[in-house]
């Protein structure tokens, strides 16, 4: 256990939606968001709408708290009024009911000894988080009664099931109220959870998972992983150890016998190798996001940005519908149908048939709750303050208004990556200041231009100066094509940040129906997708010559109708298996006929897809 001393700072402090705004093309993915499933579950779902936390007789646990660590972001970012109303409702009534003691969730005095803390330490996660968007000062004093009484209450009853897996994500609110009031009892607190809560560095350093089993445990757990990422970093902020030191070596393990394409790792529900045709959960994804921005907040190195932003823009979308309205438990990474898989025929490890239907809850809510928190906290890790200046970290179109030695500073970021290539900055201020702007360079690009200047990727590009008026800066990134050797004698297509897939044409079936009181209706329904074009191909070696084609960005740019961007190339037609709504794994590869065009979009825009094939010729 880490004794009580000072906390190592941030190397990078995230802005907060009061400072830092979308823009561009990732604005209007946060107004899709608002308009569909993540701005409406409190309205048409029972778990939300009618949850124990505000006095109903629904959910007690974490829905609602997951729901919140996207929705108040979302709200704030895109300041609308509708949405903060909504979300302080939730909050005000959460901090009413808040017992004299410090307890905060909503079970009877009697269930607390058997109440599982981790949905405690996400709530006080979300209300750190509120006070960050909306400055309310209410938080600071509710969080410091909370945490006495999380303190007190694992003394006696200690951690278990998720609580005792996901411990460190308490560190997040405890660190946050240690910065703002001091208290070595936090600190001391912080040391217990760790003590109470699982050594995962443990679990990597002798790995025992490499082969998967269709067994569910905690331990191969794919969102407890995904969590656990940033486990080391959290810690370090304590004893002063490499921050980055356990992600690399978690990383590479999950990576080497579970990666996928994506770079994420198969989880449906636990781990399930690196068949193409396995699934990997939504909460997964969105929780390895959050744990990469805190790696990078924390320790500052530009390679999580990369792992960071190659799941925003390929994984994430992926498992959403254009519209948002649906979402699936499981992604695919070779996708070419989603309808009800047979019993017996499940390929999933511990996942049920409908898992990877697009839906209101296939398969479990978790994901309707905790996927929202995807795209507004990638906005919100735009910019970071550094040590002497200002980072741009993520490079998402964005806006931040911030002060430095206490003048004004405008910085905005204009550009249609990962679509395209080149970075606009606008630096403003009233009056001269000097500080240092850095921004991330891809560790994809081979190399960069900063205003003519050469850069080299995977690293921070820093301009030391003093500002005054305005000041524009250009990047250029210089892309290639690339395959990349996937297990099995698989390749898949890659360019940029950007994972490319065959897309076959779609018919959607709709289903409406009520199952357990939950009603699934247009357009929060669920759907079965099936294939209307041939998708059965393999790579020639043309492949890293492929044509690219662009368009302009449509009002849905992760959509297979109207994709900004493909890669036009000869695909070989093969023999591949299909039975019962799956593709074989890894084709025997018959060849079909001569090579003929195929366009490949990219794998965040596709709702079926093939992206992993075989190379022939």
């Amino acid at each position: 256990m880490a004794e009580p001393g000072t906390l190592k700072p941030l190397k990078l402090r995230p802005f907060t939606s009061r400072e830092l705004k979308p823009a561009g093309w990732i604005r209007r993915q946060l107004q899709i968001q608002a308009g569909g499933l993540s701005g409406n579950l409190d309205k048409v779902w029972p778990d939300i709408r009618d949850s124990c936390w505000i006095g109903g007789d629904g959910d007690n646990w974490e829905r609602v708290p997951y729901w919140l660590d996207g929705f108040i972001p979302l709200a704030y970012l895109l300041d609308d009024e509708d949405l903060k109303a909504r979300a302080k409702k939730y909050i005000d009534h959460i901090i009413a009911a808040q017992k004299a003691d410090g307890w905060i969730c909503p079970c009877a005095d009697q269930e607390r000894s058997g109440y599982d803390m981790w949905a405690f330490f996400l709530i006080c996660k979300v209300l750190a988080l509120y006070a960050d968007c909306s400055g309310d000062e209410r938080i600071e004093g509710i969080l410091a009664l909370a945490l006495r009484c999380a303190a007190k209450h694992i003394e006696t009853n200690t951690l278990h099931n998720w609580g005792a897996c996901r411990w460190f994500e308490c560190l997040i609110p405890i660190f946050w109220l240690y910065e703002r009031s001091g208290g070595d009892w936090l600190l001391d607190f912080a040391g217990r959870l760790q003590i109470q809560g699982i050594d995962y560095f443990r679990l990597f350093e002798h790995y025992r998972d490499a082969v998967p089993e269709r067994n569910w445990t905690y331990l191969t757990h794919v969102v407890n992983l995904a969590m656990c990422l940033k486990s080391g970093a959290l810690t370090s902020r304590m004893d002063g150890s490499d921050p980055d030191a356990f992600a690399k070596l978690a990383t590479e393990t999950l990576f080497t016998f579970h990666g996928t394409a994506t770079g994420h790792f198969t989880g449906d529900e636990c781990l399930a190798g690196t068949s193409p045709v396995v699934g990997t959960e939504l909460c997964g994804v969105v929780e390895a996001m959050y744990s990469y921005e805190q790696l990078l907040s924390i320790g500052a190195n530009p390679l999580w940005g990369d792992y960071l932003e190659r799941l925003a823009f390929n994984a994430l979308p992926a498992a959403l519908s254009p519209d948002m309205w649906t979402h699936q438990y499981d992604q695919m990474t070779n996708q070419v149908e989603c309808s009800y898989l047979p019993e017996g025929k499940v390929v999933f490890g511990t996942n049920s048939g409908e898992s990877h239907l697009f839906g209101l809850e296939p398969n479990f809510g978790c994901c309707t709750a905790n996927f929202n928190q995807g795209w507004p906290k990638l906005v919100l890790s735009a910019f970071m303050a550094g040590e002497d200046g200002i980072v741009s970290t993520v490079l998402v179109p964005s806006e931040l208004n911030c002060r430095v030695k206490n003048v004004p500073v405008r910085i905005s970021l204009e550009t249609e990556y990962p679509f395209r290539e080149t970075l606009r900055y606008t630096i403003e201020t009233p009056s001269p200041v000097s500080f240092v702007f850095a921004l991330r360079i891809p560790g994809w690009a081979k190399k960069a231009e900063i205003d003519g200047v050469a850069a080299e990727g995977g690293n921070f590009f820093r301009i030391m100066r003093e500002w005054k008026g305005k000041t524009e800066i250009t990047v250029r990134l210089h892309v290639e094509t690339r395959m990349r050797e996937r297990p099995g004698g698989m390749f898949c297509l890659e360019r940029g940040p950007l994972v490319y897939s065959v897309a076959p044409l779609e018919r959607w079936v709709m289903h409406e129906f009520t199952r357990n009181g939950v009603e699934r209706k247009f357009p929060y329904c669920d759907w079965e997708l099936f294939a209307l074009s041939p998708w059965n191909y393999a790579f020639t070696k043309e492949a890293v010559n492929a044509v690219l084609i662009q368009a302009p960005l449509s009002e849905i740019p992760f959509s297979p109708a109207a994709p900004p961007v493909s890669l036009k190339t000869l695909m070989t037609p093969i023999e591949w298996g299909f039975t019962g709504g799956v593709c074989e794994a890894r084709p025997a590869g018959r060849i079909l006929g001569e090579p003929v065009p195929v366009t490949l979009i990219p794998y965040g825009s596709t709702n079926l897809r093939v992206t992993e094939m075989p190379l022939k010729g």
